[in-house]
């Protein structure tokens, strides 16, 4: 064949091969999903903070071991309130001209999945600690620390962000940890990793093989508090409820838990709490999780009963009154 002879007419058929297959296979496609994959209409866009954040993830290879995908089994529960839908990734775009974004789905899920850690770990100081170093929150953790995206200081200004690290976990000279540029805006990233609820009247996805609860609704098992506990609160207020001096406030001993004050109780797990000037802020978890009534008792109920405490236990129907109460006075400030 002439073809083969004529090296000229063999690269051009060449080259119009590879132009038509990256046409048909890729370009097309693309554009397609594009066309038809949208975001959210719900969907905001980033801030700048958390684009800047976005890249500080990619760099520093967090994408290895952190997946950001729900798929549509019922162990992935954990992660996210629906199952993952291609509008939640039609906004990953190129990072720039010449790069592609990195793949933040991700392989494998060493880690956490992140696809809705903006709402199970909302907390700013609970996420800086974590990041210096995971093993001041969570002692089992193999994530890697990542000092350098601190500061130690002799003294925090006026404007710095300090970060309370136990002796122990201190890395260089004694001084003030402060939270760097680069950390904030990893945290800002991070906390905006929350699923877009769909469109009112949409079909939700639902997750595969379900399990049944063959539980009667509406009578949480003996160990049901203690499952709230370890999935929402254990990280910041520990296992022993002693929580993280200068950080975290125990819940063993407090006065709070143990105390006749429901309402304030209830509102601190709704909607967090802000007025400890030496522990952090604490962001609204309930709210976030979505608590019922049901287990919002079973959680008090498991706190009130743990690590010496003596607290009187309470019922479902008394909770769901001061969460309306609660929700009623923050409808109208």
């Amino acid at each position: 064949m002439s073809l083969f002879d004529d090296h000229k007419k063999l690269y051009t058929t060449a080259l119009l091969l590879f132009i038509g297959l990256t046409v048909f296979v890729a370009i097309l496609p693309a554009v397609y999903n594009q066309r038809n994959n949208r975001p959210l209409a719900n969907a905001g866009p980033l801030s700048e903070a958390a684009q800047q954040g976005k890249q500080v993830f990619i760099a520093n290879g967090c994408v290895a071991c952190h997946t950001q995908q729900v798929r549509n089994i019922d162990m992935d529960r954990t992660w996210g309130e629906r199952p993952g839908i291609p509008a939640d990734y039609a906004g990953i775009v190129r990072t720039d001209f010449w790069r592609n974004t990195a793949t933040l789905m991700g392989t494998e899920r060493t880690g956490p999945d992140l696809s809705n850690v903006g709402n199970r770990n909302p907390g700013r100081d609970w996420n800086l600690v974590h990041l210096y170093n995971p093993r001041i929150v969570v002692k089992e953790s193999i994530m890697p620390a990542y000092p350098w995206l601190f500061e130690q200081k002799d003294s925090a200004a006026k404007n710095d962000i300090v970060v309370n690290v136990p002796a122990a976990y201190r890395y260089g000279r004694p001084g003030t940890i402060v939270a760097g540029r680069e950390a904030l805006q990893l945290i800002a990233y991070l906390q905006s990793l929350r699923q877009t609820p769909l469109p009112e009247g949409g079909t939700e996805p639902s997750f595969l093989y379900k399990r049944e609860d063959k539980k009667p609704a509406g009578t949480p098992s003996a160990d049901a508090g203690k499952a709230l506990f370890a999935t929402a609160c254990q990280t910041c207020h520990q296992a022993n409820g002693e929580g993280l001096p200068g950080a975290f406030p125990p819940l063993k001993g407090s006065s709070v838990v143990n105390g006749d004050n429901l309402e304030l109780y209830v509102d601190i797990i709704m909607n967090g709490y802000d007025a400890r000037p030496e522990y952090g802020v604490m962001p609204p978890v309930g709210t976030n999780m979505k608590f019922t009534e049901q287990e919002v008792m079973a959680l008090i109920n498991y706190e009130r009963n743990s690590w010496g405490n003596k607290g009187k236990p309470v019922n479902a129907p008394e909770i769901k009154q001061i969460m309306e109460l609660i929700k009623l006075k923050t409808s109208k400030q």
